[in-house]
């Protein structure tokens, strides 16, 4: 077995100080194999869960390479996310491989819903194009980000706020009453399915557009309301957003996924459950992660500036991340060295981490 040696990484933020407490806005765990110090490296980073022990570091750093699990300060805090802030946090841990660990190649390891994030951060890398949410100053610190060398997209979703609107309730009648029902559009009234018919779908699908729509219209007028007064921005309560028909009707794009079950187990709970996927969000939050209009987490603009050799694994058992999604993610990439790879496996990959570990280490490699 290879010695692995993980190495803590706090770094200050350009945008904010060290916290009360002491601890760094930017921290991570680097994994390397015991030695000379690998000269390519992989950076994994999410919008809020912890990547620090990261499922492939160790699989990865046992195959001679480095490992950044790396977390913006972000982390844990979701409600609170502002894409320009992170990108440039995750600046921070791309520097530090080139300039403290002596990495000559960073690879972007774009997991789950980090797909989309680390697609942004290439992308602003080589072409700047992310502006500020509305009322928010412009962060210089995304000017001149270091580019990555290599891109992964690992079970990864087509963007923020199209998995959002995916999962979303289309029957949900009243933001502030997490009961509130259209019956006719109801995913969990027997009436309607499943299976569900593809009037039905067209149906559900326009009614969940048309409510992340009407929230970012009562985000923006929120907005206006609050100028001149005390307060710059305001929390609220998103309910519901465990409802994709795919994930009650497996013969809705077949995989090999287990039927009727999402990550939070079985739909109809966790649809009425407190953790749901934006779950407690401001209204820049909103605004800035999970709008269709205006949010640039949008992974496809951002994927038509990648250029770089990219690798694309999904993982066919995956509970929420479906066929059409990596399709998508491979689709919308502008790299000409492009490839589509498959394992039989559920989101994290239980069973097959040394073969996922495999694929991404011949693939890196080879280039």
């Amino acid at each position: 077995m290879t010695e692995i040696v993980r190495e803590f990484v706090g770094l200050p933020s350009p945008l904010v100080g060290r916290a009360g407490a002491g601890g760094h806005p930017c921290q991570g765990v680097y994994h390397r194999p015991a030695g000379t110090p690998p000269k390519t490296a992989f950076i994994a980073t999410h919008y809020n869960i912890d990547f620090a022990e990261h499922y492939l570091a160790e699989h990865l750093a046992e195959r001679g390479f480095g490992f950044l699990g790396w977390n913006t300060r972000f982390r844990g805090g979701e409600a609170y996310f502002l894409l320009d802030h992170a990108l440039a946090e995750i600046g921070v841990g791309v520097r530090w491989l080139k300039e403290r660990a002596g990495v000559e190649r960073v690879v972007l390891l774009g997991n789950s819903g980090g797909g989309s994030l680390m697609a942004a951060y290439q992308s602003q890398a080589v072409e700047p194009n992310v502006t500020p949410v509305a009322g928010m100053r412009p962060v210089d610190a995304i000017a001149d980000l270091p580019a990555a060398d290599l891109f992964v997209a690992l079970a990864a979703h087509s963007g923020r706020p199209e998995v959002l609107t995916a999962w979303m309730d289309a029957s949900v009648t009243d933001e502030a009453d997490a009961l509130s029902v259209d019956t006719a559009l109801d995913p969990f009234n027997p009436e309607n399915g499943p299976p569900y018919s593809a009037e039905f779908q067209a149906r559900y699908r326009a009614a969940q557009r048309a409510r992340n729509e009407r929230i970012t219209d009562w985000a923006l007028a929120k907005l206006d309301d609050l100028k001149g007064t005390r307060a710059r921005d305001a929390l609220f309560n998103l309910h519901r957003t465990w409802a994709d028909l795919r994930m009650v009707d497996p013969s809705i794009e077949p995989s090999d996924r287990r039927p009727n079950w999402c990550y939070q187990g079985d739909p109809a709970r966790a649809n009425y459950g407190v953790f749901g996927l934006g779950s407690l969000c401001t209204l820049r939050t909103w605004l800035s992660m999970w709008s269709l209009r205006t949010s640039q987490c949008v992974a496809a603009p951002h994927l038509a500036r990648i250029t770089v050799p990219s690798l694309v694994v999904h993982a066919t058992a995956d509970e929420c991340v479906y066929d059409s999604d990596a399709q998508a993610v491979f689709g919308a990439l502008a790299a000409e060295d492009k490839r589509l790879e498959f394992i039989k496996d559920g989101h994290y990959i239980p069973e097959s981490r040394p073969q996922a570990a495999d694929l991404i280490a011949a693939w890196v490699r080879d280039r």
